[in-house]
């Protein structure tokens, strides 16, 4: 508790009544850190702090990276911005050595402003200062972090797009034939055998570009960093991240691999409505980005560009596709699901050349100006075509059935309707595509009458369903027809559990290995429930080590 004594000490403090002071000792937090430690983060709520010993550093996530901003000495305070001005928390203030603070509630902050004006005078004062910091860091011109060149509907390139947008990491992307491309380019001119081609922040040139290749290069973690690890969670969906961050938070050793970026198909969602506890909406990127930094704030190992190919379920080793061993005491297989090929003509032929399985928000450059289509009738299509909407010509939702409301949320169908350049083309198929180098034509087939008709399009997406991508896993653990992971009772039932227990929840038909996520098999598949079975499954490994340790 901090005493009367040390309140008369703060500068801030020194014209407020001495009977005010010894209220405030009731009510302020004490709050003492190690080095490290955070005393709140960025977004936090409002409330203000005192340094009383120690030192603070302010850090601020710009461009994906955490840097530092500033620093707190004793007497200092900070969260004069969001105590002023009613916002959040725009930097977050960690101990750089062994520091107390006292924490003043912002409902107490504003009973001791009342009794004693100067207080607010001067905070808010001090709390104009630092908004004037805070505005030119965030007029500040950012650097990006990479540039690339390549072919606007080359496959790689798409990729490496797709691959740099879901890892935060900025670049400017110029095409071979861009006029100014001498001059954006800061590398030796370029062949096509080149391309893609990528000029990273610290000067190197990397030429025929691989994901992998770029990870490593950037600052991503592309291989583990321990021996062994108390859970291991392969896949970076929601179930993943949320497993993640349950696991990190609570002890144990967690590494997530992850075959291209976190965040699973939830990432590539424009705006999801639906979620708990964001009254406006919250993109797939946004929801990902914050559960990225959360997972890895307290702990978590996230490893990128990684596939798990294997696992020993005696042993419980996962294998990497680089042929390395982890080894775990527990496994979580959340590796979700994989978007359902066509097999319409010239899919194949076209298929990253203007033909594409999903989408990720990195695709709309690519669009611009341009009429598309995209097939399926789910909440997937729908938030896409509400994406691209913005950046296209014309969307146009090729749907097989005659209505969307049996497979498509209310609020998606009421938003589509009201967006002037959305088509919804019922009961309609898309039977070829058409192009040379490049997708320009596709052949579109009315199911009622039969007629078919070819358009002009400028970009072909598919959201048809998806399918679990399980053959790798091991022939013990148990799959439903559909190559879904059985579970819990289903895995008890399925005539392969060893132990005398019951499975619990989420195990499958492997004592240790657990599924959570889209790719068990249940007839849930939402992002919430996703992030529960991650959660829950932390729950259950906690269940599985006491156990086995006993």
């Amino acid at each position: 508790m901090i005493s009367l004594d040390e309140l008369e000490t703060i500068p801030f403090l020194a014209a407020v009544a001495r009977d005010d002071l010894a209220r405030l000792t009731q009510v302020a937090g004490d709050l003492r850190l190690a080095a490290g430690e955070y005393a709140v983060h960025e977004g936090a709520e409002r409330a203000l702090f005192v340094v009383l010993s120690g030192r603070i550093e302010v850090t601020k996530l710009i461009d994906g990276i955490e840097r530092t901003i500033g620093v707190r000495a004793p007497g200092q305070i900070f969260g004069e911005v969001p105590i002023t001005f009613g916002t959040p928390f725009q930097g977050s203030y960690r101990a750089t050595e062994p520091s107390r603070v006292m924490e003043i509630p912002a409902r107490q902050f504003h009973a001791l402003a009342a009794a004693s004006p100067p207080v607010l005078t001067h905070v808010a004062a001090l709390a104009s200062e630092r908004i004037g910091g805070l505005r030119g860091i965030a007029t500040a011109p950012t650097k990006p972090r990479a540039v690339m060149v390549g072919q606007r509907w080359d496959d790689t390139a798409r990729g490496l797009r797709t691959f740099l947008t879901r890892n935060q990491i900025s670049y400017d992307w110029i095409t071979p034939d861009a006029s100014d491309l001498a001059q954006r380019w800061p590398g030796p001119g370029l062949a096509d055998t080149d391309l893609p081609a990528l000029a990273c922040d610290d000067g190197s040139i990397l030429l025929r570009a691989c994901i992998r290749d770029v990870a490593g290069k950037l600052g991503l973690q592309t291989q583990p960093r321990g021996i062994a690890y108390d859970t291991v969670i392969i896949g970076g969906g929601p179930a993943g991240l949320a497993a993640a961050v349950y696991g990190a938070s609570e002890g144990l050793r967690t590494l997530v691999i992850e075959r291209e970026a976190p965040g699973g198909q939830a990432e590539t969602s424009s705006r999801i409505e639906n979620y708990l506890g964001f009254p406006t909406g919250v993109s797939g990127e946004e929801l990902a980005r914050r559960a990225l930094q959360q997972a890895s704030r307290l702990g978590a190992e996230i490893m990128v560009t990684r596939q798990a190919v294997g696992i020993d379920p005696r042993a419980k080793v996962v294998q990497l596709d680089g042929g390395e061993p982890v080894q775990a005491r527990s496994i979580i297989v959340a590796t979700g699901v994989s978007w359902r090929r066509l097999a319409t003509e010239g899919f194949d032929r076209l298929l990253g050349k203007g033909v594409y399985y999903g989408a990720s928000r990195s695709e709309a450059g690519a669009t611009q100006g341009q009429d598309i289509h995209l097939i399926g009738a789910g909440n997937s299509a729908g938030q896409a075509a509400m994406f691209f909407a913005n950046h296209a010509r014309t969307v146009s939702l090729v749907v097989r059935g005659g209505s969307l409301e049996a497979s498509m949320s209310r609020y998606l169908i009421e938003q589509i309707r009201h967006k002037p350049n959305i088509q919804v083309e019922l009961h309609s198929e898309v039977r070829a595509v058409h192009g040379d180098k490049l997708l320009t034509a596709i052949d579109l087939a009315n199911r009622a009458t039969g007629d078919i008709r070819r358009v002009d399009s400028g970009g072909v997406f598919v959201f048809i369903g998806a399918d679990a991508e399980t053959a790798w896993l091991p022939d013990a653990i148990m799959r439903d027809g559909r190559g879904y992971v059985l579970t819990g009772e289903a895995a008890a039932k399925s005539g392969q559990w060893p132990l005398d227990r019951d499975p619990y929840l989420l195990e499958t038909s492997v004592p240790g290995i657990f599924a959570c996520g889209d790719v068990r098999s249940s007839q849930v598949k939402r992002v919430a429930a996703a992030v529960g079975e991650g959660s829950m499954a932390i729950a259950f490994v906690h269940q599985f080590l006491a156990h086995a340790a006993s």
